[in-house]
């Protein structure tokens, strides 16, 4: 997965360790050595998480962790902590600061490594909400923020009856939630998304067993609980485990006995995530869908692909990364319309459409900008990777004729693409216009020389 991390920590050994344990996973990492310090590197180096120690010199791990929360241009970063004590009311205040996990030293590596890879995918998926949010805000589409927010439904998944109940009763001291106490079988009941749990909490006794393993990957699988949160109750010292339920979808882990307020605040804390990304991500369907898809393929219309585009290449300016634009265009697609008709056209358009959608990551942009002109924009992507997807957009287009859905025909379609770098070394400093006419000039060369190819504008080159 990769990503920048920031350390901070007073002890430089702690530090050195700490590199070369993330410089093995390929993570890039920067140090800071003072709370000071690290809120200016977090401000300035915008890192894609941090890994903080609770004892900090001058200003406290915990006050600077509620710092980085209460500033909006840091408040999104995930926050690790780590700590030399066993203290349960440091560990509870570094949680209610805003910290998304607290390690006891000395760290596991294999533990450590997995709750950072699920920290990153849960951020990266939140990013892309609030992305596509933010494209949406502009043209005007967002709705304002809920004044409430509404009750939560906690599962929780034991085989154990008397324990189910018991965790209800200490649990309902704490949280106003609905909570349900259910075997695994109803876990995986065929229940509406809408009436599925916001969060399953996974009981120990099914952790130790490895059942609770296969009830997070059925979990995640199912469509009705893909995005619900999945929290894994485990025994002390389970770290092979833990590992394997982090990577499997865990959203949280929590050590078998812990303090009922201790497991009620990392469910608030999952319900809350997890009704602002469904509220993100209801807005954004409902809405987007009737004002900014193309009715015939199902893709982006030009409406919202140049505003997603500005959002795409402003984060790019932030994080110091290049994109890739490419204009797609079918050849010879008038003379499909004037030989087939335009039913013909119309079914090019949606298998041309569903093909590049194939290739494509959920992150990238995918529009119809025009009549047979499609536009491609790959979010992170060099000029190596830009030019292997493009290559491979062209091939998937042309190596298998479409199909006509009345008379069984099958048409030979094939495209050319324009494709310009943005925030390279070439092209710094060149506005989106100015990367879209260089797609556009590279997409004509295509065109004069013969067509069916990928051509990379002068800038990019």
């Amino acid at each position: 997965m990769g990503g920048k991390i920031l350390i901070a920590d007073d002890v430089a050994t702690n530090r050195i360790v700490l590199k070369v344990k993330l410089a093995s996973a390929f993570y890039e990492t920067i140090q800071a050595s003072s709370g000071r310090e690290t809120l200016a590197l977090a401000r300035s180096t915008r890192p894609n998480l941090i890994l903080l120690d609770v004892e900090m010199p001058d200003i406290s791990g915990i006050d600077v962790c509620r710092r980085l929360k209460a500033d909006p241009a840091t408040c999104d970063i995930p926050v690790v902590m780590v700590t030399a004590f066993r203290d349960m009311d440091r560990k509870m205040a570094a949680l209610e600061a805003g910290a998304d996990e607290v390690f006891w030293k000395p760290l596991d590596e294999v533990v450590l490594l997995a709750r950072l890879r699920s920290i990153l995918r849960a951020r990266e998926t939140a990013e892309e909400l609030w992305l596509r949010q933010g494209t949406a805000r502009e043209l005007g589409l967002a709705e304002p923020a809920a004044a409430f927010t509404r009750q939560s439904k906690v599962a929780l998944v034991s085989n154990d009856r008397a324990r189910r109940t018991s965790c209800l009763a200490e649990l309902g001291a704490y949280l106003s939630d609905n909570l349900v106490a259910i075997e695994p079988e109803g876990a995986l009941s065929d229940a509406a998304p809408e009436g599925a749990p916001d969060v399953f909490l996974i009981g120990s006794d099914l952790a130790a067993s490895g059942a609770g393993l296969r009830l997070i990957s059925e979990l995640r699988s199912r469509a009705a609980t893909r995005h619900s949160a999945i929290c894994v109750m485990l025994p002390a010292g389970a770290r092979d485990l833990a590992a394997m339920a982090l990577d499997l979808g865990a959203s949280d882990l929590i050590e078998a006995g812990a303090d009922a307020s201790e497991v009620a605040l990392r469910l608030r804390i999952q319900c809350s995530r997890k009704y602002q990304a469904d509220r993100l991500r209801d807005s954004l369907e409902s809405r987007l869908r009737l004002a900014m898809v193309d009715p015939l393929t199902g893709l982006h219309n030009r409406r919202y692909a140049m505003a997603h585009l500005g959002r795409i290449a402003e984060r790019a300016t932030l994080s110091g990364q290049s994109f890739a634009v490419m204009i797609l265009d079918l050849d010879r697609f008038k003379s499909i319309n004037d030989t087939h008709g335009h039913a013909a056209g119309d079914a090019v358009l949606i298998e041309v459409a569903a093909r590049l959608g194939e290739v494509l990551r959920p992150s990238d942009l995918l529009a119809r900008i025009g009549g047979e002109e499609f536009l491609v924009v790959l979010p992170e992507a060099d000029l190596a990777r830009a030019s292997t997807v493009a290559e491979r957009l062209r091939r998937i287009i042309g190596e298998t004729p479409v199909p006509l859905p009345h008379d069984g025909q099958a048409i030979p379609v094939t495209s050319s693409i324009g494709l310009a770098i943005g925030n390279a070394p070439t092209t710094a400093g060149l506005g989106v216009d100015e990367l879209m006419h260089s797609a556009d000039m590279a997409l004509l060369y295509a065109k004069q020389d013969g067509r069916n190819q990928v051509i990379v504008g002068q800038h990019a080159a």
